[in-house]
């Protein structure tokens, strides 16, 4: 016989992948668990070791890990078909209720949140409404939003009216021409970004108005209509001279304005026209004569809505926290293994001697996936590839943590498991969007790593339909491995749960173009939100109910194989075969009995995996 390489990988330092096949699996189905009856059927393999790269072409064939068990959903059979799907992280659009999560943390580490009410919600037994009393929570909390945006208004209509009374009092005294009626002022709140990249000194820009801009626009078009036609050109040329400029004009209004500085606490200058307003950086808004609100946006949109963190004394300022987010390689942690268990008991209610160490070691620590170490060469980022723990620690305390795969293209979202006294804080979600943000940074160290996978998406399982709600997304076609836009799957899956979606790919630039599909898929997402747990996490339910001692049924029917979703058939011949510690491919196999034997196993295990794969991976007989 002879040895070969296993695949292109192995010779590039990359390691071989090993794979035994466990042929088709059935279990009770983790989405139906209610009625106890519905089965879910998938193809399974056990990963000896697994490259990254292998994994990635297997990930696009709709396999998932749980720990080195390899499983792929029989999409005809099972009774809740599964779709992978992924987001390219660059292109992800934040909804209301996303930064609404991001804001929540915010407010929380800042120390202006007021927890009480969420953590009463939550913890109180004697809530007969879990999302009623939710609900209500939020209508609260929106109220004093609201009446903080108004109090923000406020602000804003005051300094905007200081500047027009300074306006009046430039006209009165000669320095604007009087009889010209000049625009009225609007002030501005200045974004975080800017506000950091304008920083100057122990001063804080807040809040810049562009009158100076629009009274010089203004007095130059009065002079030009008083001139006859001919000497418009000249006067162009000259308008800047004869008359105040934008910087001029800013200069005197800021002169006039410095009654408004006695009364607030603001500084106020002009810089290159713009009439800016500063505050001291160890000054907080509360410590002003009037009630000065730090803004940040909540979109770069100009429609967008703004929201208000007021520090007042009827609400003072609490403690501040400090969030640290490290990455470490999968590893059994004491710590993470006592977050986990109790979060498996007080948040799924399993029962204590369901949680142990041995469970919990094969689904969440152990991975066949051979480790890259970082090359420095733009192709693998800083932390390397393979299988990753992510901490999230406040205050030096695990309070989340989040089980990923990062691989040649992308970052693979396996599970999260959370502190249930930090509940409130959406910890699911709030990993999601530092996951994706995770992605955009390290493009830079590894080009081709640009998406997101969320593991797979169930529309017929209305909680697990949260997933779109991270758009615009795309799922995988169970047939033929073409990836197609949710908003051209979506209305496909609610007339059937098992569609062959490439079969509709001609009308992706029909469907994303059409209003009413992408308007009906936004209400929904947002509605099964709604109705999910308030805190829905990133994981995989079927990953915990398949297990290697799943049973294993070699009696299924070619009709049932054949709902295997497996594409075009290919040649048998040039599968690596792991046998002993040779490899050799099945046609130069010699074993007149063993071939018997490869031949009626290698055709399912060529159609689920793929001619490509079959030549690298290494089917073991051991």
């Amino acid at each position: 016989m002879r040895n070969e390489a296993s695949s292109s990988n192995n010779s590039s330092g990359r390691g071989e992948t090993v794979v035994a096949d466990w042929g088709l699996s059935r279990s009770t189905c983790g989405y139906c668990r209610t009625s106890g009856r519905k089965t879910s059927i998938a193809h399974g393999l056990w990963a000896h070791s697994l490259t990254v790269d292998d994994y990635q072409d297997l990930l696009d064939r709709g396999w998932r890990r749980s720990g080195c068990f390899l499983y792929k959903p029989n999409m005809k059979k099972t009774c809740c078909p599964s779709y992978t799907i992924r987001l390219k992280a660059r292109d992800f659009v934040p909804s209301k209720e996303q930064r609404r999560v991001s804001r929540l943390m915010q407010r929380y580490l800042e120390g202006t949140l007021d927890v009480k009410k969420f953590v009463e919600v939550l913890e109180d037994p004697s809530t007969s409404n879990h999302y009623d009393s939710l609900s209500s929570v939020k209508k609260d909390t929106l109220s004093h939003s609201n009446e903080e945006n108004n109090k923000a208004e406020q602000l804003l209509h005051y300094l905007s009216v200081q500047i027009n009374n300074a306006v009046h009092t430039c006209i009165e005294s000669g320095d604007f021409p009087s009889g010209i009626q000049l625009p009225k002022a609007s002030v501005k709140i200045v974004s975080q970004a800017k506000r950091k990249l304008l920083a100057e000194g122990m001063e804080n820009l807040l809040y810049s108005s562009n009158i100076a801009f629009q009274v010089a626009a203004t007095l130059r078009r009065a002079q030009l209509a008083e001139t006859e036609v001919q000497q418009i050109q000249v006067l162009r040329q000259n308008t800047q001279d004869n008359g105040p400029s934008r910087k001029v004009i800013a200069e005197k209004l800021a002169s006039s304005l410095n009654k408004l500085v006695e009364n607030s606490g603001l500084s106020i200058r002009a810089c290159n026209g713009h009439l800016n307003f500063y505050s001291a950086m160890n000054q907080s808004p509360s410590d002003n004569g009037i009630q000065i609100a730090i803004l940040s946006e909540e979109s770069s949109d100009v429609n967008s809505k703004r929201r208000c963190v007021k520090s007042s004394p009827e609400h003072p300022q609490g403690k501040r926290h400090r969030l640290q987010i490290h990455l470490k390689t999968s590893s059994f942690d004491p710590q993470e293994y006592a977050l986990y268990r109790r979060y498996q008991i007080k948040v799924h209610h399993d029962k204590p001697d369901q949680v142990n160490e041995k469970s919990y070691m094969e689904f969440l620590v152990d991975t066949p996936l051979v480790f890259v170490p970082p090359s420095g060469d733009a192709t693998v980022p800083p932390c390397g590839f393979g299988s990753f723990h992510q901490q999230y620690l406040i205050d030096g305390r695990l309070v989340a943590v989040g089980v990923i795969d990062i691989l040649p293209r992308c970052l693979s979202s396996k599970y999260l498991f959370w502190d249930p006294d930090f509940a409130f804080l959406s910890l699911g979600k709030y990993s999601a969007l530092q996951e994706i943000g995770w992605v955009k940074e390290n493009q830079v160290h590894c080009l081709p790593l640009e998406y997101y996978y969320l593991g797979y998406y169930i529309h017929s399982c209305r909680k697990m339909r949260y997933k779109a709600a991270y758009c615009p997304s795309e799922l995988l076609c169970p047939l033929r491995y073409q990836w197609v836009p949710y908003d051209v799957a979506r209305p496909l899956l609610d007339k059937r749960p098992y569609v062959v979606l490439s079969d509709f790919a001609s009308l992706q630039n029909q469907e994303a173009s059409s209003p009413s599909v992408s308007a009906n898929a936004t209400e929904l997402q947002h509605h099964d939100i709604g109705q999910a747990d308030s805190n829905d996490v990133l994981m995989d339910y079927e990953e915990e109910m398949l297990e290697p001692e799943s049973e294993t049924d070699d009696d299924l029917s070619d009709s049932e194989t054949s709902g295997l979703n497996v594409g075009i058939d290919g040649d048998i011949t040039n599968i690596l075969i792991g046998l002993n510690q040779s490899r050799v491919r099945y046609k130069d196999v010699q074993h007149p009995i063993l071939r018997r034997s490869l031949e009626s196993q290698l055709p399912r295990y060529l159609k689920v995996v793929g001619a490509e794969l079959s030549k690298r991976m290494v089917y073991s007989l051991g």
